[in-house]
């Protein structure tokens, strides 16, 4: 393989690697709770503010991790009391719920550290060779972190009790709440991870994107056209709309640039909404 095709293969990789781990926690939320949280975005936004905030501070970046973690830990529980939970049964309520509440979240962090564009300054962009080719080294431990990551959450959901548990929630939440399980307290626990998954993936895309309020609403967007495709609910319908978003955009947007990427993008989801509104694989579509 000549440099030239890896390089653009390892690219391909990474857009797919990056729209996978900002799309995983509302896939949570959303899949398994059929919350559509507006916010999702800002939650991935408050991941990678925590980065700036201990770059400020002078605190290692390690931190970071543990900063996002708790602080989305305590929002999703938060928002999951006192916002979510009394519309769970008003799904376009709870959109309009959580829209108002990511604006209240941009408007924090605009009056905290202002509109402009904030870089973390790192040598984790360091290159590798790989042959002839350079390639940052963080790059390569993120698609390689993400992959086990998924790998990791696909065996706790398919082989752990509380995996049982939450597919037993979701199949028919009426009959786990008969049988003992406590599905409120594991809806919040669901929700909680959701958010936490997004802050994550702030931290972890920090040292890689330049840093400003709005930049949850792109992600925001990206995850739902990855939902729209792949479907609600299953790991296949995941990964084929993280495929097909994805790879749809890295390649359009190689060969036409950003805008034809995006433009590809918005139809394939609007034809995927009119012909298959249940997605590629479907959990909610095979009831």
């Amino acid at each position: 393989m000549d440099a030239g095709t890896l390089l653009h293969a390892l690219n391909i990789a990474y857009e797919l690697t990056t729209l996978a781990l900002t799309t995983l926690g509302l896939a949570v939320v959303f899949g398994l709770l059929g919350v559509m949280n507006m916010a999702h975005g800002e939650f991935v936004m408050i991941g990678a503010y925590a980065m700036v905030a201990v770059q400020q501070w002078g605190w290692p970046l390690a931190t970071a991790l543990p900063l996002a973690l708790a602080v989305c830990a305590a929002l999703g529980w938060v928002v999951e009391r006192w916002l979510v939970r009394p519309l769970y049964a008003r799904p376009f309520d709870t959109l309009l719920a959580t829209w108002a509440l990511a604006m209240l979240m941009r408007k924090t962090v605009e009056a905290i550290w202002g509109r402009g564009y904030r870089n973390i300054e790192s040598t984790v962009a360091a290159p590798v060779m790989l042959g002839d080719t350079p390639y940052p080294a963080y790059r390569l431990a993120l698609m390689a972190g993400t992959l086990l990551l998924l790998a990791a959450l696909f065996i706790w959901y398919r082989r752990s009790p509380a995996g049982l548990r939450v597919r037993a929630m979701v199949g028919n939440p009426v009959l786990a709440q008969a049988l003992g399980i406590n599905t409120r307290r594991l809806a919040s626990q669901t929700f909680v991870v959701g958010v936490m998954l997004a802050g994550a993936a702030g931290v972890l895309l920090a040292p890689l994107v330049r840093i400003e309020p709005g930049i949850g609403l792109d992600y925001l967007l990206d995850a739902f056209f990855v939902l729209v495709v792949g479907g609600l609910g299953t790991l296949g319908g995941f990964a084929g709309g993280v495929g097909v978003i994805g790879g749809s955009q890295a390649v359009m947007s190689s060969v036409s640039g950003q805008t034809s990427g995006y433009a590809v993008v918005l139809v394939i989801s609007i034809l995927f909404l009119w012909l298959k509104p249940d997605g590629l694989f479907s959990r909610l579509g095979r009831r």
